[in-house]
């Protein structure tokens, strides 16, 4: 899942990038997006998030509206300067777990969704994702073996229209 609508840059409450929380429009529209997203009635072992504010926030609306904020976790591999390679080995801590909920950013899960899918550089296949969308994508195991099965892709409004 993609971090809500968050504050713009150049706004006066804003310092930096790496600060910039949700905007009021962003709090809303993720918490329906939540309440769709509980309608889906998918069970998740545990919710990762980058730990900027915007998706640490996101991910923490999530979290309570699926009854699930006992299992937030904060990863440096879903932080927007990370890799692919590098969010990819950080979750296999998580090899243990079934089904995750990942909170970022673009283009790391994008080019993320794009890799598992069997994508390559020079392949054209590239997906990109709105903010508060929401994709399921399954894999054998981590590490990834294989390519990935694209189950579905939701915009936000999408979700926000099921809550």
């Amino acid at each position: 899942m993609r971090h809500g609508i968050a504050l713009p840059l150049d706004d006066p409450n804003v310092g930096h990038e790496a600060v910039r929380p949700l905007s009021d429009k962003g709090v809303k529209r993720i918490r329906k997006a939540a309440k769709g997203l509980r309608q889906l009635d998918i069970r998740f072992d545990c919710i990762l998030t980058s730990p900027l504010p915007r998706a640490r926030q996101t991910a923490e609306i999530v979290a309570s509206m699926i009854g699930k904020s006992d299992r937030l976790e904060e990863i440096s591999g879903l932080a927007p300067e990370s890799t692919v390679d590098h969010l990819l080995f950080g979750l296999t801590r998580y090899q243990d777990r079934d089904h995750l909920l990942l909170v970022g950013h673009e283009p790391l899960l994008g080019e993320t969704a794009s890799r598992l899918l069997g994508g390559r550089q020079d392949a054209g296949l590239r997906l990109s994702f709105k903010k508060g969308s929401l994709c399921r994508v399954e894999i054998a195991g981590l590490p990834p073996v294989g390519p990935a099965k694209l189950h579905w892709v939701l915009t936000p409004k999408q979700l926000r229209m099921l809550g």
